[in-house]
């Protein structure tokens, strides 16, 4: 009697290629879905499934930077947001998937019409490492960016906000908008100050077509003006590191009391918000920790987002560490979010590539049910085996 010979697996490996229109088919743009899937990573990173860069794979990402002068012609100098940046991360759960978003960034794209930063995602099968995706990411990356506040609104705003104030009416302006909207429907009016007319006119335009429960927009020409008397508050900015002092920032007399602040970008908070009575929310307090071990003290200085200047005043012993609460530990019923109706709370929001990963795994298995992207073969027998 003869063996019957076993099959081997096949070694072909195709991977789905998704472009901008392809990631819009699939659902990029659902910000109520992306808000739920954010709420379910955050949960999972606060319980510790995950994994990201650096020696505490709590890392950001890894990226290159230029030089503010160079001796070789083809290199580029130093200018705002100039980099190339890789962020990697694998999350568990139902996703159970392994990616890295890559993008270059030039503030100077937007004098040819394109975004500052242009962005793509690989997703992985996180056994074989063999490619499932490659993805068209600018939206991808700007609603996971948005739904995060989203998720900081549902559980920390009061249910009953209607006024939203924003400082700096761009991309992250938009989505963190709509993520808002999507958790607190009562939200009727918006207060917004702007750097020029024809961002002002583009967020207004934006507001009226998507919105139309939106009544009221206010162009305000303050920081203060656009604080005070609102439900919910966010600084969407875009700014240069270096002195805290120069950065956007909040004084607690501009603060109506039981507001929930939203802090996405270059943020700064005068003496009284540093108030233990003030709740202080983090997307992930390790990641702060990450980047304060791979910059020098003070952190803030080096990476001008509110989290940051948590970090230094635990450093400095103005702030207890227990008075820091992680955004998962609240959605997980590990921690209380708002303590009182009154209650200001302030949330920064950093953005990880764990975000890119859910809503990327999300959008992959969307596009494989609904038969959309273009699929590409990377092998049939790879020729190195």
């Amino acid at each position: 009697m003869t063996d019957t010979p076993t099959t081997r697996p096949s070694t072909a490996i195709d991977f789905l290629y998704l472009s901008e229109p392809d990631m819009i088919a699939a659902g990029v743009t659902d910000m109520a879905a992306c808000v739920d899937t954010m709420q379910e990573t955050l949960v999972l990173l606060h319980r510790g499934d995950y994994r990201m860069a650096g020696s505490n794979n709590d890392s950001h990402g890894a990226m290159i930077g230029f030089p503010e002068t160079s001796p070789f012609p083809g290199m580029p100098v130093n200018t705002p947001d100039r980099r190339f940046m890789a962020m990697p991360a694998y999350l568990g759960g139902s996703f159970g998937t392994t990616g890295v978003k890559w993008y270059g960034s030039n503030i100077d794209n937007r004098d040819k019409g394109l975004p500052r930063s242009i962005l793509m995602f690989m997703l992985n099968d996180t056994v074989t490492g063999a490619p499932l995706a490659l993805m068209s990411a600018n939206l991808l990356s700007a609603y996971r960016t948005g739904a995060i506040p989203g998720v900081g609104a549902r559980l920390l705003a009061r249910p009953d906000s209607r006024v939203v104030g924003i400082v700096g009416p761009g991309v992250m302006a938009k989505t963190s908008l709509s993520a808002f909207i999507a958790v607190c429907p009562k939200i009727d009016t918006i207060k917004v100050k702007g750097r020029s007319r024809k961002s002002m006119d583009s967020f207004t335009a934006w507001v009226t077509e998507k919105f139309p429960q939106i009544t009221t927009i206010t162009e305000v020409d303050e920081i203060e003006d656009a604080v005070r008397d609102c439900d919910i508050v966010t600084f969407c900015t875009t700014g240069l590191e270096g002195d805290p002092n120069t950065y956007p920032t909040v004084k607690r007399e501009w603060v109506k009391p039981g507001a929930f602040l939203s802090m996405p970008s270059t943020c700064n908070i005068d003496k009284a918000m540093e108030a233990p009575d003030v709740r202080k929310v983090v997307d992930n307090t390790r990641m702060y920790e990450a980047w304060a071990e791979e910059t020098a003290y003070p952190s803030h200085n080096h990476v001008p987002i509110i989290g940051s200047k948590f970090i230094d005043m635990i450093h400095d012993g103005t702030m207890s560490k227990d008075d820091l609460i992680d955004i998962g530990a609240v959605a997980d019923g590990d921690a209380v979010g708002r303590r009182s109706d009154d209650e200001i709370v302030i949330f920064s929001v950093g953005g990880m590539p764990v975000e890119d990963v859910a809503w990327g795994t999300t959008l992959y298995r969307n596009a494989i049910e609904r038969g959309i992207g273009t699929k590409l073969n990377l092998w049939e027998t790879p020729e190195l085996a």
